[in-house]
């Protein structure tokens, strides 16, 4: 048995270029509505801090974050004065530096009580729920809002969206439901911006785009279709260091439960990761990772800290103790990871733990951050 001396941590280094790179893929694939961001849940794990001022500089005006903390927390990095709007998708924010998203009708009561204490409109984007029947006003409270002649006194709509329950799969009947269903809404509001499209609805064509697209995992490298062919470049790569290789005998077993054991003698390489870090314990003696451009399988379960894996077919002078295993990256696909834990790589990247180290590079340079830095 052979072991580092060192209690190194798991590194996640986050391509800035490529995120870049794919946002102008998104704009070039709708040509005319304009690409907001979603940085919700920290940008997906990447940092929103870190990557909103970086889509900004591109030519990102809107954001899109889940509560009012994500929006305040991102205020201090975008300048409002170019225009930049940091929308709440969970509804009425008190925050007057970020707009509300309305999903209900105590949303509109409660930015009405605003504007009239204030005596300020307040900026919001009205969401109509057209089928996912998760958030969003119904088509009835909608059309008695604009029915109502005080219905939005007080409230400057900025924005009227809804969201597609089906995008990634683009046969399904529902994806048509619900454009016909946004036309007819939207059609009540016809100045008012309209927006639909997340990544998978972009890909959905041209009739799906209106205004405004938010693009949120196609930014970050995932296939928002979950086909083997994705359009968008990998931004993220993990990787852990080898901390012990040994052998094992035949019948021998290895981690929690006994769930593997060695047909025969084999190397069994353990990695410092685990499922505290991101790495899914779904992927127990499913996964692998990738060391030296050699595939090795995850055997035994993922546990808090570690992982072990089967390096027997992998040249001794290549797995050693402190080379680093790939455990999401170029050789080893973010969708690739998520179909071994029988996920999606939505999961997989708002999953990777605070003890990663984060770097981030731009171009040639490379630079350590801390989570949210």
């Amino acid at each position: 048995m052979v072991s580092a001396s060192a209690s190194p941590r798991p590194v996640m280094t986050v391509d800035l270029a490529a995120v870049v790179r794919n946002y102008g893929l998104v704009c070039a694939h709708v040509k005319n509505a304009r690409v907001g961001a979603v940085v919700k849940a920290d940008a997906y794990g990447l940092g929103a801090p870190v990557i909103a001022p970086v889509l900004a500089k591109a030519g990102c005006r809107q954001f899109y974050v889940a509560t009012t903390d994500e929006g305040a927390a991102l205020v201090p990095h975008l300048t409002q004065s170019a225009g930049h709007r940091i929308f709440v998708l969970g509804g009425a924010s008190d925050d007057p530096a970020l707009t509300s998203v309305i999903n209900t009708l105590g949303d509109v009561e409660a930015l009405r009580e605003r504007a009239r204490r204030t005596g300020t409109a307040q900026r919001a984007a009205l969401h109509v729920d057209t089928g996912m029947n998760r958030l969003g006003l119904s088509a009835g409270d909608f059309a008695g809002l604009i029915d109502d002649p005080q219905g939005l006194e007080g409230i400057a709509p900025e924005l009227i969206m809804s969201h597609l329950a089906c995008a990634d799969t683009p046969g399904m009947p529902q994806n048509a439901l619900q454009l016909s269903r946004f036309e007819a809404l939207r059609a009540r509001l016809p100045a008012t911006p309209a927006s639909l499209a997340n990544s998978a609805g972009v890909l959905l064509g041209q009739p799906y785009h209106f205004d405004v697209v938010r693009p949120g995992i196609a930014l970050y490298g995932g296939n928002p279709l979950g086909t083997d062919a994705n359009l968008f470049h990998p931004t993220v790569t993990v990787e852990a260091p080898l901390l012990q290789v040994r052998f094992i005998d035949k019948g021998d077993s290895v981690g929690y439960a006994a769930t593997y054991r060695a047909g025969g003698t084999a190397r069994i390489a353990t990695i410092a990761a685990g499922y505290a870090d991101g790495i899914l314990r779904a992927a127990s003696n499913r996964g692998s990772v990738v060391i030296g451009g050699h595939v090795a399988e995850i055997v035994g379960r993922v546990s808090m800290d570690l992982i072990t894996v089967d390096v027997t077919a992998v040249p001794a002078d290549v797995a050693v103790p402190g080379a680093m295993a790939q455990l999401i990256g170029p050789q080893r696909s973010l969708d690739a990871v998520a179909r071994d834990a029988r996920t999606i790589s939505y999961e997989v990247l708002t999953r990777l733990g605070g003890r990663l180290e984060r770097r981030y590079a731009a171009g040639n340079e490379t630079s350590a951050e801390g989570r949210g830095a």
